[in-house]
């Protein structure tokens, strides 16, 4: 079977630094197995979804060099790429599980469920409130507006086998009836993923470790639509230095920031690919290693914190040496900096025994005195 892998990031802003090793991890495996790399744009958030993040996803992934095989600007027989372009077959499917008595709707409305959750809150502060089926067994259908929801099985378990985690088992009794579609038509991430991943024949699911929760509900998806299940491998967590959770407060987390502050796209693969994954005490790898060199058995399970210093030191590593980074593409990523500074930026061949590369042109500038 061929391999299918996705990146499917939310345009709602920019592309975080941990999505970016989200991406590396299947783009990379899809280049170790030959397989497909698929970008697939999920914007069902229309509230924070905007044009202008999708371009910078897109952006950050050129400037990366994480290619893709289908997609935004690429195409591909599983199109459209775009979620919101996609409503039709999240209806069609969720109907589909109706009729099969999957899935029902539900008519309850937000303010009776709000007051259930005041009520359980007064009687158990602690307590989590999940759906009662109010709506599981109804069999008449009012105009009113309703959302579709799973109709979760009450026994059983699910169980899968992690790539990273190994066996996982859930118990279905501690799941609720959850939403397939809200009342405007919009799929929630889960029918939206599963349907998707489904269609598009996605054969692993790689993805933060945060994603775990979802997993046991998208098998059941999977099983209920007759579906083959994917495999999943699920990524520690990248944290900031004193254990948060990464953010902006903690420095830059944009992919694109890096690339203002002059780092080498390959440094920040380099240094991304080692949250989650080792290989044996090699810390500095060109892009065609990490590829030679990427399998699932050599990921581990705890999260990293992240080093400024570290990532520093493996930019300058990927900066000085010839096989890291060759001196045209050094100096034809130097010249928007020299520009900047009002310095005009000539070029001199790089092979030219005439050239002196501590004083002449782009080419002429010496790499330890760069950044």
């Amino acid at each position: 079977m061929t391999t299918r892998v996705r990146f499917a990031p939310s345009p709602t802003g920019y592309l975080h630094i941990g999505g970016v090793r989200t991406a590396l991890f299947n783009w990379l495996w899809a280049r170790k197995t030959k397989g497909a790399f698929v970008l697939r744009i999920e914007d069902t958030d229309q509230e924070r979804s905007t044009p202008e993040s999708r371009q910078i996803i897109l952006d950050s992934m050129k400037w990366l060099g994480l290619d893709w095989d289908e997609g935004p600007e690429v195409g591909g027989k599983y199109g459209p790429y775009t979620q919101m372009e996609r409503l039709g077959s999240y209806k069609e499917h969720a109907e589909k599980l109706i009729r099969e008595k999957k899935a029902y709707r539900c008519y309850c409305t937000k303010q009776e469920l709000d007051a259930q959750r005041e009520a359980l809150k007064k009687k158990d502060p602690k307590a989590q409130f999940r759906y009662p089926g109010t709506c599981r067994d109804r069999t008449d259908e009012p105009d009113l507006p309703f959302v579709i929801r799973f109709m979760m099985p009450t026994t059983g378990s699910v169980t899968y086998t992690d790539k990273v985690f190994g066996k996982v088992t859930t118990p279905n009794a501690d799941q609720q009836d959850f939403v397939l579609i809200r009342k405007d038509g919009v799929p929630l991430y889960n029918l939206g993923a599963v349907v998707d991943d489904m269609l598009m024949e996605i054969t692993l699911v790689a993805r933060g470790r945060d994603h775990m929760v979802n997993t046991p509900l998208q098998i059941m998806l999977y099983e209920a639509f007759g579906a083959r299940i994917p495999d999943f491998a699920h990524l520690p967590m990248m944290l900031a230095p004193n254990g948060e959770k990464l953010s902006k407060r903690h420095g830059a987390v944009a992919a694109l920031e890096y690339r203002d502050q002059g780092y080498s796209p390959n440094a920040v693969l380099n240094y991304l690919v080692r949250f989650g994954w080792s290989h044996g005490d090699q810390e500095v790898f060109s892009r065609g290693e990490l590829i030679d060199a990427f399998g699932w058995d050599a990921c581990g399970k705890g999260d990293g914190k992240f080093d400024a210093k570290k990532f520093l030191a493996i930019n300058h590593s990927h900066l000085k040496e010839e096989r890291l980074t060759p001196v045209d593409e050094y100096a034809t990523r130097l010249e928007p900096f020299l520009e900047k500074r009002g310095l005009k930026a000539t070029h001199q061949a790089a092979n030219d025994p005439a050239a002196n590369r501590e004083s002449r042109g782009v080419h002429g500038v010496a790499r330890s005195r760069c950044w």
